[in-house]
């Protein structure tokens, strides 16, 4: 397994993002769950994701027991922030004492004494960054967290944040057809030296080709309710997967290797944390990292996937206006 540095903290270069297997999506199941776990360990994955918002609670503990055996071994990323769009009236909360209070109950559920790298899930308009990355330094200084990180924050607010406390990583949606983060974001961590954990490197399974119309979809399923899976924009965004087949094709690979190949390739300061609750997407997933993509390919693929390509936003109107603050 590759090994990549964000910040000062060295982890596999691909991890795992664990939201999938408690939260969104239709048909997860505990124990393939942890056979999927299971082999992310095998194939010398460390990065782990999750979320107090996944399930709600219900992730944390789930990964956290599973994870145990190997604590030495591996990095182990929770957040919090985001239980709700609305807490007490308010958009996500970054007060100081919820700070304090959120990580002590994560790490209760985790069955673990200390966090390797602690988001901020969402950016809290109302609380000055300051304050609320001054609580999470304390939460450093008392050995329950040992980096921290946010997601989803605006460059204004990384370089705030910093300031008052290094910042380790930045989680941010970033793949194929989103990439808007490369204009303002990607160079302001560049120039911090804070690394980018890309979230939806796959688009949510969209860029694999495995869906061809939203009744691929359970009817419970999270994403029926964004905007590029729905109506016209399913349609328009099919266009974009099948040119990402066809060279994935013609290369011998498949999309997923295509696609998370190229988010690699966006440098060594980028750990991609692809979701699944599939023991073999583990196999498919880390066979990215096999996969060279010549200067050619680079600029056929900028071709295929400018910035702005998909059609939709990324996430229903109310959850957008919690982005990039």
């Amino acid at each position: 397994m590759e090994i990549r540095t964000l910040g000062t903290l060295q982890t596999s270069a691909i991890g795992l993002g664990c939201m999938g297997m408690s939260f969104a999506y239709s048909g997860a199941d505990d124990r393939r769950s942890l056979e999927t776990i299971d082999r992310a360990l095998e194939r010398g994955i460390t990065m782990f994701d999750t979320a107090d918002i996944y399930g709600p609670e219900t992730n944390e503990r789930l990964v956290g027991p599973a994870l145990a055996s190997r604590r030495d071994d591996i990095v182990l990323a929770t957040k919090f922030g985001s239980r709700s769009l609305e807490i007490e009236g308010r958009a996500p909360d970054g007060r100081p004492e919820y700070v304090h209070r959120a990580c002590d109950a994560s790490l209760e559920r985790l069955g673990m004494d200390h966090i390797d790298l602690y988001y901020q899930h969402r950016i809290d308009p109302q609380v000055p960054i300051e304050e609320t990355v001054g609580a999470m330094a304390e939460l450093v200084a008392a050995g329950k967290v040992r980096h921290l990180g946010l997601s989803e924050a605006a460059p204004a607010t990384i370089r705030r944040a910093h300031a008052t406390h290094p910042i380790t990583a930045v989680q941010t949606e970033y793949s194929l057809w989103s990439r808007d983060l490369e204009g303002d974001v990607l160079p302001t961590l560049r120039e911090l030296g804070i690394g980018l954990v890309a979230y939806s490197p796959l688009g949510r399974g969209f860029l694999t080709g495995a869906f061809r119309s939203i009744d691929d979809l359970a009817e419970d399923d999270w994403r029926r309710n964004h905007p590029r899976f729905e109506g016209e924009n399913f349609q328009r965004n099919l266009d974009l997967v099948d040119a990402l087949n066809g060279m994935a094709r013609d290369k011998g690979v498949t999309a997923a290797q295509l696609g998370l190949a190229w988010v690699l390739a966006q440098g060594n300061d980028i750990v991609p944390i692809p979701g699944t609750t599939r023991p073999e997407r583990i196999d498919e997933n880390t066979g990215a990292l096999d996969v060279a993509i010549t200067s050619e390919e680079l600029a056929r693929l900028d071709e295929i996937a400018p910035i702005g390509v998909a059609a939709g936003t990324r996430y229903p109107a109310q959850a957008m206006k919690f982005l990039n603050n």
